[in-house]
C-alpha cells in the first residue's frame, strides 16, 4: 500500500521511472500518448469532449514531470486536433520536451483513410505536422509502416529531411525485425514503435532486437490491450486484478509497470483526456513489480505448450 499512500499526498514525477537517451534528447520512461485528446478512444470517429479539459490534461502532464509526447498529424476528429491541442496548450514549448510524431497514414479532410503516402509525399506531412505543432523542426519523426515489406525508399526520403535539419531523429512504427535491418543501413534509428502488452506478446523479438542496438522500444496500446483504438473491451485478467490488490493500485498502472520492467530501454506513452487518469499512469513509474509478479503476468501473454 506504500505506492498508494504516497498517490494520495503527492502525484508522483514522471521522472520515478528513470530516462532514456532518444539520440541526444533525455526522456523520462513515462510519457504521454496524444491520439485520445482528438474527441473519443477511437480517434477517426469523433465524439464531443471538452476541449479546456484536453489542453488542461496536457498541461498537467508536462507539470507531472512528462517531457515526452508522441503525436501525430492523422490524430484528428470532426472536433480535434492533436496536434493543435499540443500547440496551444505547450507552445512556447519548454528545451526539456520531446515532441514525437508520426508520418506515413493519410487521412482526408472527412478523416477517411486514404492510401498511404508515397515516398515523395512524406516532405509534405512532415511541413504539415511542422506547421501544426510550430516548430521549425521536429524532435522525432517515426515511419509508420501500413503492410509493406520494403521502407528503405520511405526510409530514405525521410533521411533527406533529416539531413536538411527539419527533423533530429528517426524511427519506425509497426515493423518487423527485418524492417529495422533495413532502415539502419540507411540513418540511425533512436525507437521502435509497436503494439505490445501483457496479452500481446507479438512484439517479444522486436524488443530483444532493441535492446541489442540501444535503440528504444515504445509499445502502444499497451492498456487497452486488444482493443487498441476503441480502448479495453474485455475483462481485465485475474492476475492482473491479483497484483493491483496486492499494491492497491489500479490495474491500468499494473500493466504499464510490466511494460517498463521489461527492459531500461521501454518506453511507455499512455493516452488519456483525463485528468485523473493521468496522474494514475504517471504513478506507474514508481511501482515495482516483484519477480514472482512479473512471472505471474509473463503467464498471460505465454501461449500453451
Amino acid at each position: 500500500m506504500e505506492l498508494m499512500e504516497q498517490m494520495t499526498s503527492q502525484p508522483v514525477s514522471a521522472a520515478a521511472a528513470g530516462t532514456w537517451t532518444l539520440g541526444d534528447l533525455t526522456v523520462n520512461r513515462i510519457g504521454f500518448g496524444a491520439m485520445r485528446l482528438t474527441g473519443s478512444a477511437a480517434f477517426h470517429q469523433g465524439t464531443r469532449s471538452d476541449r479546456g479539459r484536453a489542453i488542461g490534461t496536457l498541461r498537467r502532464a508536462v507539470e507531472l514531470g512528462v517531457n515526452h509526447i508522441d503525436t501525430a498529424a492523422f490524430y484528428f476528429s470532426r472536433l480535434r486536433s492533436a496536434n493543435e491541442l499540443i500547440n496551444s496548450a505547450l507552445a512556447p514549448y519548454g528545451d526539456d520536451l520531446v515532441i514525437a510524431t508520426k508520418v506515413g497514414p493519410a487521412r482526408d479532410a472527412d478523416g477517411e483513410w486514404d492510401s498511404p503516402a508515397r515516398p515523395g509525399q512524406l516532405r509534405g506531412q512532415v511541413e504539415e505536422n511542422l506547421r501544426q505543432l510550430g516548430r521549425d523542426h521536429l524532435d522525432l519523426v517515426n515511419l509508420r509502416l501500413m503492410g509493406q515489406d520494403s521502407v528503405s525508399e520511405h526510409f530514405g526520403a525521410l533521411a533527406e529531411l533529416r539531413d536538411a535539419g527539419l527533423v533530429r531523429h528517426l524511427g519506425i512504427s509497426a515493423a518487423r525485425p527485418e524492417h529495422l535491418a533495413q532502415v539502419l543501413e540507411i540513418a540511425p534509428v533512436v525507437c521502435v514503435q509497436n503494439r505490445y502488452g501483457i496479452d500481446a506478446r507479438e512484439g517479444d523479438e522486436m524488443l530483444r532486437a532493441c535492446a541489442e542496438r540501444g535503440i528504444a522500444f515504445v509499445p502502444f496500446f499497451s492498456i487497452a490491450g486488444e482493443g487498441r483504438e476503441a480502448g479495453a473491451v474485455r475483462a481485465e485478467h485475474d492476475q492482473v486484478h491479483a497484483v493491483a490488490r496486492a499494491h492497491g493500485v489500479s490495474p491500468a498502472q499494473v500493466r504499464l509497470a510490466w511494460i517498463l520492467g521489461q527492459g531500461a530501454h521501454v518506453l511507455a506513452i499512455p493516452g488519456t483526456g483525463d485528468p485523473d487518469h493521468l496522474v494514475d499512469n504517471v504513478a506507474a513509474g514508481a511501482l515495482r513489480l516483484t519477480a514472482e509478479e512479473h512471472r505471474l503476468l509473463d503467464s498471460i501473454g505465454r501461449r500453451p505448450s
